[in-house]
């Protein structure tokens, strides 16, 4: 006879604890004062993707119990604030900006591969009808701005 484990993914719906559609919510104790939090773990993850205050209970000292309208508008919430971190993540990675130079509209483009070990970043200009001018390499410290994409292009290109 085998041991069964239990289902990590097993819906759970508890006063403290909720899991369900892949989402975790612990209620946990305000290490900052007297009251009560709540954690948003996405299924995988390590660490919380939010971490936010709770309400106190009728008692005054625990915390409310979670349900299933708190645990849904909570998992709203923390997969509204990881898409904004992302779409944060990637306007840093991928950046863009279109300069006048020698009479003509070049679009800059810098793009940052933020590897642990090797971490890599391409500066590209495009014409108005997006054939490419130019490419290379650069530092992923590269600050694209507006007057770093006019440099480039009146430059001729030339790495910065």
């Amino acid at each position: 006879m085998t041991e069964s484990t239990p289902d990590p993914d097993a819906k759970i719906e508890q006063p403290r604890l909720w899991r369900d559609n892949g989402w975790t919510a612990r209620v946990i104790k305000n290490d900052d004062d007297d009251g009560w939090a709540v954690a948003m773990i996405k299924d995988g993850e390590p660490e919380p993707a939010l971490i936010g205050p709770w309400t106190m209970g009728r008692d005054k000292k625990n915390p409310k119990p979670l349900d299933v309208n708190a645990f849904n508008t909570l998992v709203k919430t923390a997969c509204e604030f990881v898409r904004r971190h992302e779409q944060q993540l990637h306007a840093t990675l991928h950046q863009s900006i279109t300069v006048s130079a020698k009479d003509t509209r070049v679009t800059v483009l810098l793009d940052i591969e933020p590897d642990d070990d090797n971490p890599s970043a391409t500066l590209s200009a495009h014409d108005e009808d997006g054939n490419a001018l130019a490419q290379l390499r650069v530092s992923p410290g590269f600050k694209l701005s507006r007057a770093s994409a006019t440099a480039w292009a009146d430059g001729g290109f030339q790495k910065p």
